[in-house]
């Protein structure tokens, strides 16, 4: 196998502990590896399989993301860092066994101080295959000793942020009789609805792919599908929650959306910094995107100390606390609670971090 393994430690990369690139020409693989922080435990994070259109979009995506992750995992309580992957290419033109399991011996190559799991444009079938590979693998399937898919969880947590931030607002942590906007309802979307739907929301939904929306209404007949984007948003709205790629949230959206609050399974849903004051200033209620979807990474985690669905779900659960103490503290603040969460994950990653030099003995 001619592959090729390049690795950059923190050299200006975003404050990034380890950047490492992957290639094997033979299988076709692409691939980038960003662990951002191993402060908590090894850097936890999904690999993403998609056609960025060129090297530098990839980069800059799988360090926004591993970013969230290090965030996401400190605020989720779990004793982990943050990493995140990416493979460069359609995964529906170019996944095959040959290149997941090139992919998984460059994770092999980390001797742990990276753990990957699902993600966009890959499925815990596909991490039983990179697991023939590495043994720093996790969210596979159930029979082979996995949790299985995690947008279970995913969406559940999604769930509790929105019942929190419904308190928050309207005092009531009930969504019954509000009408709550779903964009995209892949993996988590779908189950989202489930819930909204079970509650007595009004779900309006929207996705570029007609078979997902057919098969909410097909589920549930009482969603009202919109056919483009620009009518979601405008629609009469309590709720707007973002569920496919990240950067839905920019200027235009903050300007066409009469929302209250915004909560979604995306991750990275701001497009760029300064997005969060505008929606403070617009009085809208933004539940940071990586407390609320946090529950994936709960259930992958869990699974590498053998899973339990009740404990993984029990510790989603705890999501609604956590996004009702980031809102308190961002209003007793004055800021925003994207700031306010910040500060949270932070404060963990450097008080717990610490500990790690903390001499125990031989």
């Amino acid at each position: 196998m001619t592959n090729v393994f390049a690795t950059r430690f923190a050299d200006g990369q975003a404050g990034h502990e380890q950047v490492v690139f992957c290639q094997d020409a033979q299988s076709g693989l692409r691939a980038i590896i960003a662990i951002y922080s191993t402060a908590l435990g090894p850097a936890l994070g999904g690999t993403r399989f998609y056609p960025y259109p060129d090297e530098d979009a990839a980069l800059s995506d799988v360090l926004n993301l591993s970013r969230a992750m290090a965030y996401k995992n400190a605020l989720a309580g779990l004793d982990f860092g943050g990493g995140k992957a990416v493979i460069i290419g359609d995964p529906e033109q170019l996944k095959s066994e040959a290149l997941l399991r090139a992919y998984g011996r460059f994770v092999e190559t980390l001797n742990g101080r990276y753990i990957t799991a699902c993600d966009i444009g890959t499925y815990s079938e596909d991490m039983d295959v990179v697991a023939r590979e590495s043994s720093h693998v996790t969210g596979r399937t159930v029979p082979n000793g996995g949790a299985g898919d995690s947008s279970v969880l995913t969406a559940f947590g999604v769930f509790q942020g929105m019942r929190a931030a419904a308190e928050h607002v309207w005092g009531s942590t009930s969504l019954a009789g509000r009408t709550v906007a779903v964009e995209g309802v892949g993996k988590v979307g779908h189950r989202l609805v489930d819930h909204l739907v079970g509650d007595g929301a009004q779900v309006v939904v929207f996705d570029t792919s007609h078979t997902a929306t057919e098969r909410v209404r097909g589920k549930h007949p009482e969603v009202t599908v919109v056919p483009t984007r620009e009518e979601l948003l405008a629609s009469q709205l309590d709720v707007y929650s973002p569920c496919a790629l990240g950067g839905a949230i920019n200027d235009d959206t903050v300007k066409a959306l009469g929302a209250r609050i915004i909560c979604g399974g995306a991750n990275n849903q701001l497009a760029h910094p300064g997005v969060e004051k505008q929606l403070a200033d617009h009085g809208i209620v933004y539940a940071p995107d990586y407390v609320v979807n946090s529950g994936g990474v709960i259930q992958v985690a869990d699974e590498l100390h053998g899973f339990s669905f009740d404990r993984a779900k029990a510790r989603a659960e705890q999501i609604f606390g956590t996004t009702r103490q980031i809102l308190a503290l961002a209003d007793k603040d004055g800021v925003p609670p994207a700031v306010a969460a910040d500060r949270l994950a932070e404060r963990r990653i450097a008080e717990v971090g610490r500990l790690r030099g903390i001499y125990l003995g031989s």
